[in-house]
């Protein structure tokens, strides 16, 4: 697809000047009207397809004011929210151009990367942008890569390869990081265009999210000095930050997915007819139900508490930690929710497709959720570790029982004892689920508190997260038996 990096068009005054709410339901109306999908091709989105959003301003909360942005840490929560509702892999697609790749354009750029690159996506032209960062042969392990910079005459020479880019062939503009070893390890973070030496040389079929394209991508491209974010170069101390914002609107994205496919499920279930009767007057059916109202009501406590206590605009380091429970929870919430979906639906939920439900394309496209942005497993171990810091030689229990994200949960009952002695590799996984699990139910709580009509959700809600706890609990005691 060639690039459109070149569009010079200017935006739509009355996007960035709408009252806020008029704004975000322009945006859903968008997403209902013409990206369902129940009715989508699940295929690489058409490049004019995405041009009904960018020229209706879904980029523009991302943007400072002075690139015709809106620049609102909120509306890039709810854009992402509205579009969940009706397409994930869509949510997924805007959230890595907004939140992924312009951010740290936005907060970490020189002006004049700025301007080249912001002045573009201020046009409402339908540009895209995505983050190189994984490669083959490291995954996770971003000490490993490859990738290398050296500094020349002309700027920066980047060689290397990464893979699972969302947008590898389509991104217009990347951002890069790569490593130098000449004088001791140095990190780097790059932006460049695809042209100046970004090639895609295998697709990738993905099992879900079709909208996306992914490959394996060959770097071999010289860019200008200007063009290196100001971020530390010793250590990979900036990664945790560039992926805390992403990982952290993983609860707009489920609020907005699960609040349909809440919808759906018990629409299905009460519709079906059974006997003298329906689906949902089946007692195992209506828990399978409550299940999954219940994740999408946990998810709307995780999106309240990225909406009113975190700011994407800012440096969100000391957010770290909440943001891997964020991740955790948000994403195990959405595979639950459609696995549920899929066993109600039976047999047509096993059917992409199908003209009764979305079922089975929900399944296969929220399954990728615990494995990008950091594996599940990977994000619950760094949050156990984290809070061992923390803890300082103390049992882990006890400092759970005075911070301020799980102090409220040990309050209601929640048992994390468990937690306490030496912990293996295995524990720390397990331990860190349950960590994010009390802090889900502290997020819960809080909002249920700030929230009219919501007591008996939460109460529910808080009585699923409390079993999650002690689920992990018996698991310990699996592993306590020798199981390995």
């Amino acid at each position: 697809m060639p690039s459109t990096a070149t569009v010079t068009s200017s935006p739509e005054s009355k996007n960035a000047e709408l009252p806020s709410a008029e704004f975000i339901e322009g945006i859903r109306a968008i997403a209902r009207e013409h990206f369902d999908s129940a009715f989508l091709p699940q295929e690489e989105l058409p490049r004019q397809k995405w041009e009904l959003l960018t020229r209706a301003g879904v980029l523009l909360p991302a943007l400072p004011t002075e690139f015709g942005g809106r620049d609102s840490h909120l509306e890039m929560c709810r854009v992402i929210e509205a579009i969940a509702e009706w397409n994930l892999p869509l949510a997924m697609y805007a959230k890595i151009i907004s939140a992924v790749a312009l951010r740290p354009i936005v907060m970490r750029a020189s002006e004049p990367t700025r301007t080249e690159v912001l002045s573009e996506f201020g046009t409402g032209a339908p540009l895209i942008c995505g983050f190189a960062s994984t490669e083959p042969g490291c995954g996770s392990n971003m000490s490993a890569m490859r990738t290398t910079f050296e500094p020349g005459p002309a700027g920066y020479r980047l060689r290397g390869h990464k893979h699972w880019q969302g947008f590898s062939t389509t991104a217009d503009w990347w951002l890069v990081s790569a490593k130098n070893d000449d004088n001791g390890r140095e990190y780097g973070y790059f932006v460049l265009r695809r042209e100046e030496g970004f090639t895609t040389t295998e697709r990738y079929t993905p099992m879900g999210m079709r909208l996306l394209d992914y490959g394996l991508n060959e770097i071999d491209a010289t860019v200008p000095a200007h063009r290196r974010l100001d971020a530390a170069n010793h250590d990979l101390s900036a990664m945790p930050e560039l992926l805390t914002p992403p990982r952290s609107m993983m609860a707009s994205i489920a609020a907005g997915f699960l609040r349909r496919i809440s919808r759906e499920t018990r629409a299905y279930a009460e519709r079906r007819p059974l006997g003298r009767g329906t689906l949902a007057d089946i007692g195992f059916v209506r828990y399978r139900i409550r299940a999954v109202e219940s994740s999408a009501t946990i998810c709307r406590a995780l999106a309240h508490h990225v909406e009113t206590r975190m700011d994407l605009k800012s440096d969100m380091t000391e957010s770290f930690p909440v943001s891997l429970a964020l991740k955790t929870v948000a994403t195990e919430r959405m595979v639950s929710a459609a696995n549920h979906y899929v066993q109600i639906a039976g047999g047509e939920g096993y059917r992409t497709e199908s003209p009764t439900n979305i079922a089975a394309q929900a399944f296969l496209d929220t399954r990728v959720f615990t494995i990008f942005d950091g594996t599940n497993d990977l994000l619950s171990q760094q949050l156990t570790h984290h809070c061992q810091k923390l803890a300082a030689g103390d049992p882990l229990s006890s400092f759970l029982a005075t911070w301020e994200l799980t102090a409220p949960a040990v309050g209601a009952g929640i048992d994390l004892t468990f937690l306490d002695g030496p912990l293996a590799q295995e524990h720390l996984v397990l331990a860190g689920r349950a960590i994010a699990y009390a802090i889900a139910h502290t997020l819960v709580r809080q909002w249920s508190q700030r929230t009219t009509d919501v007591t008996d959700q939460a109460r529910i809600a808080m009585a699923f997260l409390t079993a999650d706890v002690n689920a992990i609990a018996v698991e310990f005691n699996l592993l306590a038996q020798r199981i390995l």
